[in-house]
């Protein structure tokens, strides 16, 4: 599913940079379409008249490796507005006749820059004092400009940290304006989209309800679909969206693994079931899925166990229902970066594939993806769109294999009741004190780790639950949220002495990167 037919559109051509959906997201906030390329697989005729603008980004490599990027050089010669980001504006430098050399100073984090002529590309970027903080993450640097080339903005280490060619609409910057830790970053790219290639807003919730509804039925025609469910954010929103495409071809099935969150399954049912009058089939896997999951501690085969039970269960269910041909999942554009690279660059797999765990390398049931390149706010705001309530669109996200994940180490019930009963607290507690809406994510684990408690009199031997809170706009990186000493003394309280089996409660300070949201 494409979704960009007949949109003008941001072409954004990936080298790699671990910042690139970054990018694609910000024009997309901009009301814009924005589409990712690998670097290897874009040629100048795949690039069509609707391409308005084009985005070099970052990358791990440098341009003395530029035999390890099979890039197509007459995409440069097409008449089409450019701005190069880090390593993008450096080959742009480098193929117009520029030079690139190691820095002196290598600069990570962040950095001033100086205003030094006025430009599109800056207009109402720096405010009074012709200054910006800006993130800048590069070992190498431009150091000679390719003619016709003149220099807007520098930093105390990079002399070209903003450039452009005007005639042929070049520009590049040395920093990541798509971060959220360069000041007024959205504006650069706001005028890079507006001022400079002219493209008219095009993108909003309602256009992409309409388009995926439309794609849904063609890709789907007659037969009939199962949804695989959880009650989250994403796969409510896609049972909800083929719902409005389908109708009653859709069997949503919702597959109690043992491993959700506490009355899961008596919420999903109440909502899916009796509220908005789906084809919901409730089935008890929990022996089925524990049994499989027994004394295995390495995370990947969890995940790989999950995903198959799950595949073999929606293709018993289809055999059952007859005719079914596709399986729909909530799988979003950060779930298909981090565990693949979209678009074959060189960005590192972080984890397996899913929605419902690591899904099989054959499956009987094609897959009907239709979230897969929106990050959450806009699935967010497409569920609106669709009707769905607030409580449902605004749940944390939970991740599709469960507890399992955020149980290292062997799955016990014990365990299980444990950490259902923890996370039930926090989430609560979060509730009651206002606090839910303000974090992007929040969860209790429990440690594989034992420590020694005193609780009255008695020595205690229990385990150690860790809380994990996230504050985040996209999922691709997050900061811890930071919570008053009070607040954390009342959960902490609530859960030792409520909960038998911990006695000890820590707080995750680590920000992502470089740790993940979740533990596995």
């Amino acid at each position: 599913m494409s979704l960009d037919q007949n949109l003008d559109k941001v072409l954004i051509i990936d080298f790699g940079s671990q910042f690139t959906q970054l990018i694609a997201r910000r024009v997309r906030e901009l009301g814009v379409f924005s589409e990712i390329v690998s670097h290897k697989k874009i040629k100048t005729d795949d690039v069509n008249h609707n391409v308005r603008g084009i985005v070099l980004s970052g990358g791990p490599l440098n341009v003395y490796q530029i035999q390890k990027y099979s890039f197509d050089k007459k995409i440069l010669e097409l008449n089409i507005p450019i701005l190069g980001i880090c390593f993008g504006h450096q080959i742009l430098s480098k193929l117009h006749g520029g030079r690139v050399k190691q820095s002196r100073h290598r600069e990570f984090g962040l950095a001033n820059i100086f205003k030094k002529r006025d430009s599109l590309l800056t207009k109402n970027f720096y405010g009074l004092k012709k200054t910006k903080q800006v993130w800048m993450s590069h070992a190498d640097q431009v150091s000679k400009l390719p003619k016709n080339f003149k220099v807007i903005a520098s930093s105390t280490n990079s002399k070209y940290a903003i450039v452009e060619n005007k005639q042929k609409k070049f520009y590049g910057v040395q920093f990541h304006p798509e971060v959220t830790h360069t000041e007024n970053g959205k504006k650069l790219i706001s005028n890079f989209v507006f001022l400079i290639c002219k493209i008219k807003r095009n993108w909003s919730s309602r256009d992409q309800k309409i388009k995926l509804i439309r794609e849904v039925r063609d890709r789907v025609g007659t037969n009939k679909v199962i949804c695989a469910l959880s009650g989250g954010v994403d796969s409510s929103v896609v049972a909800q969206l083929l719902n409005k495409a389908i109708g009653k071809k859709l069997y949503c099935i919702f597959v109690n693994t043992g491993l959700l969150r506490k009355n899961e399954e008596t919420q999903v049912i109440q909502t899916f079931k009796k509220r908005l009058k789906m084809n919901l089939i409730y089935v008890n896997a929990e022996k089925e899925f524990l049994g499989k999951l027994k004394n295995i501690s390495d995370p990947e085969k969890k995940r790989k166990i999950i995903g198959n039970l799950f595949i073999k269960i929606f293709e018993r269910y289809a055999k059952k229902i007859k005719n079914v041909e596709f399986l729909a999942q909530g799988t979003l554009y950060p779930d298909l970066i981090e565990s693949k690279s979209v678009t074959g660059s060189q960005t590192s797999k972080i984890k397996s594939h899913h929605n419902v765990g690591g899904l099989p390398k054959k499956m009987k049931l094609k897959l009907v993806e239709p979230l897969k390149f929106l990050f959450k706010d806009e699935v967010r705001k497409l569920g609106l769109e669709l009707n769905l309530n607030n409580e449902i669109i605004s749940r944390h996200p939970f991740p599709g294999p469960g507890l399992a994940i955020r149980m290292p180490g062997v799955i016990t019930n014990e365990k299980i009741k444990i950490l259902k009963e923890a996370d039930h607290y926090f989430i609560q507690a979060l509730r009651d004190h206002g606090l839910y809406h303000k974090i992007w994510q929040a969860y209790a684990a429990l440690l594989p780790v034992k420590t020694v408690g005193v609780m009255g009199d008695n020595r205690t031997y229990e385990y150690l639950c860790l809380l994990r809170a996230i504050t985040s706009e996209d999922g691709m990186t997050a900061d811890f949220y930071e919570f008053k000493k009070s607040f954390m003394q009342i959960i902490s309280n609530k859960i030792v002495n409520s909960i038998r089996g911990i006695n000890r409660v820590v707080y995750d300070v680590t920000s992502k990167p470089p740790s993940t949201i979740e533990l596995e």
